[in-house]
């Protein structure tokens, strides 16, 4: 099974410690633990996940893979914008294109890891 997870870091130090740390053990297992993406602010994340894309992900998931066009279709919305929701998507790893050109989710599983606390 193919997993992306997302998390929050606001501590870019220990972000950095941690991808190191996947970093060494893939190398040395040869095995990957999964694409992880971190953005160091819920509204880092949620420019990037809008409502909008977060459909079109779950979507686009279900259908498995479309054209944009045939994608903007089934969300009812303009081909535009979403070629340009796809673009954004496509530069986070979170959807690709197959070889006959077709966007896809590669992953069966996208994971959000991330606590809200409160200030002390």
């Amino acid at each position: 099974m193919k997993t992306a997870t997302i998390r929050i870091h606001k501590d870019t130090d220990a972000a950095i410690k941690a991808m190191g740390e996947r970093f060494v053990k893939a190398w040395r297992t040869g095995k990957s633990g999964g694409t992880v993406l971190h953005f160091e602010s819920p509204a880092a994340l949620f420019r990037v996940l809008s409502p909008k894309r977060w459909e079109l992900i779950e979507r686009l998931q279900a259908l498995g893979p479309s054209s944009v066009r045939g994608l903007a279709r089934e969300l009812n919305r303009d081909v535009k914008r979403v070629h340009e929701d796809v673009g954004v998507l496509m530069e986070y790893g979170l959807i690709d294109r197959t070889e006959d050109s077709k966007v896809h989710v590669p992953y069966d599983v996208i994971h959000a890891d991330f606590d809200l606390r409160a200030v002390a």
